[in-house]
């Protein structure tokens, strides 16, 4: 879908385009400024986006029991902060220049990348939803060439817009339905960007725990992996808390996939709760991930 269409003009596109607009301004701001202006729009998120602070509440709530209320209250708002940086860094990874980008980010474990592709077979660079998702996976192509997985969005000139910057950034774009298309790139032994976390309804998925809760969870990451015999290498963007990011890449996952969906899955789930687990303020509680339940849909947000 090109950017420059006649559809865009319309009036009800002109908010988006206003937004675009300082998300395309801010990327000439210090890292400083820009953390700043991000504190400011989660401070907004906190006031206005009462939905979305409450599905946050929730998740919070059902993952960290063994906190206090208070304690609660507190990774909320600073959870609130870091979605805040989500456009901000979403802008750096569409319109920054790599000599930038390369001034802000240390690299830890780039060799299991170059050691898993040794095999053949291609890589599944494996990760989660984190707030700084986007821009980690800008920051990946630095390094290494990489194909991205590729989710629509409800604004069709957002949706665009992501479509044009990621393709001139990546190797290419796989669209999430298109499992095809992300086993011919892993057939050519080639890196595929890919973040499974999230509940996509009962139909496609097992059920394994989460923070000792059931979330449903697609066992396609280990169905690929068998189809394709790429390997597996998860990674964890990490931002720093002076505007500095850390990607942080673990070796490959051996033994894996074991043929059993069901612990296969729970690998994966296991895998993402560890690194939620070092920077909790920083994975995207605003997202319903237990909403697809055994017993019924939408039970524990009522």
């Amino acid at each position: 879908m090109k950017v420059l269409q006649k559809q865009f003009l319309h009036p009800r596109y002109w908010p988006n385009w206003l937004g675009l607009t300082l998300m395309r301004l801010s990327v000439t701001l210090p890292a400083s400024w820009q953390l700043a202006i991000g504190k400011c729009i989660g401070q907004l998120m906190w006031l206005f986006a009462k939905d979305r602070a409450r599905i946050a509440r929730r998740n919070l709530e059902l993952c960290f029991p063994e906190l206090s209320e208070d304690a609660r209250h507190n990774l909320l708002r600073r959870n609130m902060q870091t979605m805040g940086m989500m456009p901000l860094e979403t802008a750096l990874s569409w319109w920054a220049s790599d000599a930038r980008l390369a001034k802000r980010v240390d690299y830890r474990g780039l060799e299991h990348i170059q050691a898993a592709l040794a095999k053949g077979k291609g890589v599944i660079l494996l990760t989660g939803h984190f707030t700084s998702m986007e821009l980690g996976g800008r920051l990946i192509m630095l390094k290494q060439p990489t194909y991205v997985m590729f989710r629509e969005l409800k604004s069709p000139l957002f949706n665009a817009v992501m479509l044009k910057y990621r393709n001139f950034h990546s190797e290419g774009t796989v669209l999430q339905a298109d499992m095809r298309g992300m086993l011919r790139a892993l057939k050519k032994n080639k890196v595929v960007w890919y973040a499974p976390d999230q509940d996509f309804g009962r139909r496609t998925s097992v059920f394994a725990k989460f923070f000792g809760v059931q979330a449903a969870t697609i066992p396609a990451t280990a169905r690929i992996a068998k189809m394709s015999g790429a390997a597996i290498v998860p990674y964890v963007p990490i931002r720093q808390p002076d505007g500095r990011y850390l990607i942080d890449i673990g070796p490959e996952l051996d033994n894996f996939p074991t043929g059993d969906d069901l612990a296969d899955a729970q690998r994966i789930n296991d895998w993402v709760e560890s690194q939620v687990r070092r920077s909790p303020e920083q994975y995207l509680w605003v997202h319903r991930r237990f909403k697809t339940q055994p017993e019924g849909k939408g039970k524990l947000y009522k």
